[in-house]
This record gives C-alpha cells, sequence and structure tokens, in this order.
C-alpha cells in the first residue's frame, strides 16, 4: 500500500524510462545512485535489468534477472528506489546469515510471507546502503 506521502513515479505507459526520462522522476542525487545500482548489476553481477510497463500495479518496474532467474524487482519512488527480493522459508533463512544491516534481517523476520514467498524490501536513497544490496543480491544469485 502506499502511504500518502509516498509517490510512485514512471506511471506512464508511453513514457520509457531512459536515462533523460528517470533523471528527471529522480533528481540528480537518487539518479546517481541508480545509475550506481544498475552500473553494479551489469558489471559486477552479469545481471540484465528489463523494464516493463505493469498494468497490474500501473506503473514502469525493473525486473533485474540472471539468464532466466529474477534475482530482484526495483521501482523508483519520490525518496527512494525501492528494490525486493522473494525468497521461499528455505531460502530466506540464509538472509539471517548475511553480514547486513540488523535492521533489514529484524524487519524480514516479521514480514508475512505472500503466497509461498517472503519479500525482502529495502527503499534506498544513501550510497552506503548499497553494501548491504550487493550482499542480498550475491546471495540471491548464488541460489540453486
Amino acid at each position: 500500500m502506499e502511504s500518502s506521502n509516498e509517490k510512485l513515479l514512471l506511471r506512464v505507459k508511453e513514457t520509457e524510462p531512459t536515462n533523460e526520462v528517470l533523471e528527471n522522476a529522480l533528481g540528480k542525487k537518487l539518479f546517481l545512485i541508480y545509475q550506481e545500482l544498475i552500473k553494479i548489476f551489469t558489471n559486477e553481477f552479469s545481471l540484465e535489468p528489463q523494464w516493463h510497463f505493469y498494468k497490474d500495479g500501473n506503473a514502469w518496474l525493473c525486473k533485474v534477472v540472471y539468464k532466466k532467474k529474477t534475482i530482484l524487482w526495483l521501482s523508483l519512488w519520490e525518496n527512494y528506489i525501492k528494490t525486493s527480493f522473494y525468497f521461499t522459508e528455505k531460502t530466506g533463512t540464509g538472509v539471517l546469515d548475511l553480514d547486513i544491516d540488523n535492521k533489514i534481517k529484524e524487519i524480514f523476520e516479521m514480514t508475512k510471507p505472500a503466497g509461498k514467498l517472503i519479500p525482502l524490501t529495502m527503499e534506498i536513497n544513501q550510497q552506503n546502503q548499497i553494501k548491504d544490496l550487493k550482499e542480498l543480491v550475491r546471495y540471491k544469485k548464488g541460489l540453486k
């Protein structure tokens, strides 16, 4: 659910998320973080970001994949970049062993599964959050 002060960006189907569109939507600071994330996904992890317009959410979302496996979803909000990972009960336990901020683990432990999957969401608006995101990507990519 969106709270009133959170605004999902990229709601116009006809406006493809080019770098220019993204920078205008996010502003300079967040756009630099976005560019860094994409560079990390592609260069460090060989992931492929795929932007699509999804009718159910009525917005452009970026599915970040490795071969045919979805690693995470990325959406753009007014004050942050949201990344969402989905784990099963079995793979979710490994998240708690990762070297990431304890707050992320605490929230993840309290998150109720959506069907068989447990979502782990990060709202990124600071450079220093990227380290934790990279740990999660490394873990998720390594799962069989």
